[in-house]
């Protein structure tokens, strides 16, 4: 059945149905699951937060590997952020953290994300003219790609007293609907968020600080423990797509690709979760040999069995024979053939 939200229009079909219950389903669970995993909840924060940073800069074209981000934030030190993508990924990690710790007294109203994109751009040199406040030009959209070239995507709302009523209107519905259900009415905001493109530059990065604000404002906790910016770095094109597919049509456009998007990419990204769960699980239940085995590959990639049996003084046989247990349990696996086979995570 096609329907309406806020100003667009939506085939509210089973497909959508099915995604919006399966992540329903999810959430309904966690409390018992958040209960159960702490402690390896704590890890897989830590690692999600990496990968948040480094694939939403990645996204607008930052070059740094999540190694070279984790790196990085293990010791920041605001002297030394010299180049532009440092200081994109510590002004990103930043707010990310501010949100996670304080998502509560976060409210959505103008100034509050004002003073987020002011975070964002904190250490950004070539930014400060224009951190905490609307676009003063016009911005189009542009698509950053892997060999440096650069693509238009979208001809934003213009700047001045358009953008400032667009954004205005956008976040007095969102704070006033009542009847639409919470992960539809935040990837409505989403959208329309970056259709406006209200700040000079940011807007992408500061979508997605919004995107995990607003889960973590209606119950939705275990954003925190998974990388929503991984997944949409992973389906880069995609989302370009349809987000142009969807703007080519304003106004009224109808948002349905958009809303199945950005539904597919949180039920995508709990099933991860649970998989990182269910491996962490398994590890918990290995022998001393089994986790010291498990701890190299971990720490030596495409590491072979006989590095293996010299460092850690334990017969090749048995270590063949536990790198095998490791396979079928889907913690690890094999690369290559013959002399050349060697090991690495799952």
């Amino acid at each position: 059945m096609e329907n309406g939200v806020y100003n667009f229009k939506l085939n509210i079909d089973w497909k959508l149905i099915n995604l919006i219950s399966e992540i329903d389903r999810f959430d309904a669970n966690w409390t018992a699951i958040e209960r159960k995993e702490g402690q390896s909840l704590k890890e897989l924060k830590s690692i999600a937060t990496v990968r948040s940073v480094g694939a939403s800069n990645r996204i607008e074209g930052n070059k740094m590997s999540d190694e070279e981000v984790d790196v990085l934030l293990q010791k920041i030190d605001i002297s030394k952020l010299t180049d532009r993508d440092s200081q994109e990924v510590v002004g990103y990690f930043e707010v990310l953290d501010l949100i996670s710790e304080s998502y509560e007294n976060i409210n959505l109203t103008e100034s509050h994300i004002k003073g987020l994109h002011n975070s964002l751009m904190k250490y950004s040199a070539k930014d400060q003219w224009h951190k905490g406040n609307y676009k003063a030009h016009s911005n189009a959209v542009e698509a950053s790609f892997p060999d440096g070239t650069q693509q238009i995507i979208f001809q934003t709302t213009e700047a001045g007293f358009a953008t400032e009523d667009a954004i205005r209107k956008l976040i007095n519905w969102y704070n006033s609907e009542k009847v639409v259900h919470p992960i539809v009415k935040i990837a409505s905001f989403v959208y329309d968020f970056l259709s406006v493109h209200p700040f000079q530059d940011g807007n992408g990065r500061l979508s997605r600080l919004i995107s995990t604000l607003l889960l973590l404002k209606n119950g939705y906790k275990w954003i925190q423990y998974v990388s929503f910016e991984h997944e949409i770095e992973n389906r880069k094109n995609e989302y370009y797509q349809v987000l142009r597919s969807c703007q080519a049509q304003r106004p009224n456009e109808d948002v349905t690709v958009w809303m199945q998007f950005f539904l597919s990419c949180l039920s995508n990204i709990q099933a991860q979760l649970m998989m990182k769960l269910n491996k962490t699980g398994l590890e918990t239940q290995l022998s001393p040999k089994e986790k010291s085995i498990f701890t190299i590959i971990q720490n030596r990639p495409n590491i072979q069995s006989g590095e293996i049996s010299e460092k850690l003084a334990i017969p090749s046989p048995t270590v063949k024979r536990i790198l095998s247990e490791l396979i079928n349990k889907g913690l690890i696996e094999k690369q290559g053939n013959g002399r050349n086979v060697s090991y690495t995570i799952k």
